[in-house]
Formats: C-alpha cells, structure tokens, sequence
C-alpha cells in the first residue's frame, strides 16, 4: 500500500481511506490539517482541535520576534545574556555547553530556538518579549486559538518552576496544555503566511522559512520525504509528537501540520511510534494533495 501511495496511483478516496487506516489503530489521538498551497486542495482530521504544542510553539514566538525588529523594538544585533535562572534541560545546547552571563546576539538565540529547539533560548526570547507579546502579535494577524503559555521548565527529568506566564497560561482550563496550545489549521494559516510573504513582510517571511529549512530533526516528515525541500519545526513531550511543515513538492507546496498524542509510553528513540506516524502520513499528505 506505501508503494502504491507513494506512485500516486491510488485514488482521492483511496488515499485519504490509507491515512485513516493507518491513524486507526493507534491508541492515542491524531489530529491532522494539510493544504496544498498552489492548488488549495486541502485534508483534515480534526483540524480545528486544540492541541499540546510542544516545541511548536517556537514558530509563533519566532514571527512575533520578527515583528518587534521590524517595528523597531529589538535588533537582531541586540545582545542577550545567557542567565542561569533561563537555562533548562532537554533540547538544545545553551543550557548544557555554555557558561552562565555569556552573552548572543538576538539573530543567534533565535536560530538555535528554531534549528536545535534549544529550550534555554526560547526562554532567553520570551524574558526579552514575553509571552503574552506573542499573543498580542498573533492576534493582529488573526491566529486567535494558537497562544503561548509560558517558559519552558525542562524535560522531564530535571523541571523548574514554571515562569513567564501569559494571561492565557495563567486560565485554569490551559493548564493542560503546558508551553501552548493551537490547532491544526491554525498552523497550516501561519505556514500559508509565510508562504505569501504575509509574516511581517516579504523579507521576515522568507528569513523564518530559511532558518526552518535548516531545523536538524528529520525524524518526522523529513524521514521519507528526504529528496524534498522542507521547512519545518518538530516538538516533542513523553506522550506527543508534533510537527508543522512546508514540503516543496513536485505536485504543488503542501503545508501540514499533524500531532500525535496519547503515546503509551516515553520513547524518546528515532522510533517512537509518534515519530513513525508523522513520518507514514506526510508521504501519504504530500502525494494524496498533489496536483492532478
């Protein structure tokens, strides 16, 4: 059946019955919104679902830094100090391989948010801009169900208090939902953004999907798609896997965002049955949407 999704040669329903096969047996939840951006074809399971979003979040806290250079708050020049209280654990390098009060340019902390989802520079970012900065920014340009809640305490060996609360991380109903929350669709509407230029402007939209382009986790969409251009940002917790990305495929720019919840036990190997999900469907998104 892979084979035959992969050639193209099964029908629209066909593909479609294929990527709810493959969800229908997993134990946990699958939510799912995919967009070819040339033709506006588009699938979704659930797409307008809240969901944990992990280190995704980091592609909103990203468009928003973008706005505060552009409108003259911050510089990519700006140094920011590596303080000790921001460091955590889990992705990255900051917080395991550099010393305390060194200090990185902006553009730098960035990047490794973005290419590495060092969790010790998101925090170094939202000290500087805050969280509810991010939602205010998302706000202006109409993404109302994506917010991000807070710092990141670290993994789950070694968590800090939580710090850096927004409004809407302090509401008691998005508690659940740890660094922030967003849907499917709004993810693939920031990616369509990007896409058209709509992110800041021309240039900021270009420079966000370059430095996505450079993300180092191929462990999901990338993993069979490997001969592809593809922008994204992964995110990972015990029991979800997450990722948003633009493959620039032959058949047209598909932008998908899928996460996987509910995984029955921590696997933080290249095989974690989140990781293999994403990487089944993304094939299956990529050919079912292609231009016919």
């Amino acid at each position: 059946m892979g084979l035959a999704i992969l050639c193209g040669t099964l029908s629209a329903q066909s593909w479609e019955d294929a990527v709810r096969s493959r969800i229908a047996g997993f134990p946990g939840t699958v939510t799912l919104y995919a967009k070819n951006l040339d033709t506006g074809a588009t699938f979704g399971i659930r797409p307008t679902e809240p969901v944990r979003t992990a280190s995704t979040i980091k592609l909103p806290i990203l468009c928003a830094v973008h706005d505060q250079v552009a409108s003259g708050k911050a510089k990519w020049t700006d140094m920011l100090t590596i303080r000790p209280e921001d460091k955590v654990s889990g992705s990255g390098i900051i917080g395991s391989e550099l010393s305390d009060n060194v200090q990185l340019p902006l553009r730098d902390i960035t990047n490794l948010m973005m290419v590495l989802s060092d969790n010790s520079a998101t925090n170094i970012v939202l000290e500087r801009f805050t969280a509810d900065a991010v939602n205010a920014y998302l706000d202006r340009i109409g993404i109302k169900t994506t917010r991000s809640m807070r710092k990141v305490r670290g993994d789950g060996s070694v968590l800090k208090p939580a710090e850096g609360w927004s409004a809407a991380g302090k509401l008691p109903e998005n508690q659940k939902y740890g660094l922030g929350v967003s849907t499917p669709r709004d993810m693939v509407a920031i990616l369509e953004k990007l896409d058209k230029g709509e992110i800041v402007n021309a240039d900021a939209s270009a420079a966000i999907l370059a430095v996505m382009k450079r993300c180092q986790d191929g462990n999901g969409v990338r993993r069979r798609l490997a001969d592809m251009t593809i922008a994204n940002k992964t995110g990972a917790l015990d029991a979800l896997r997450s990722e948003v990305a633009l493959v620039y495929s032959k058949g047209g720019k598909i932008a998908m965002a899928i996460t996987v919840d509910g995984i029955p036990k921590p696997d933080w190997s290249p095989d974690n049955p989140g990781l293999l999900m994403i990487a089944d469907i993304a094939p299956m998104l990529v050919n079912g949407l292609a231009k016919k």
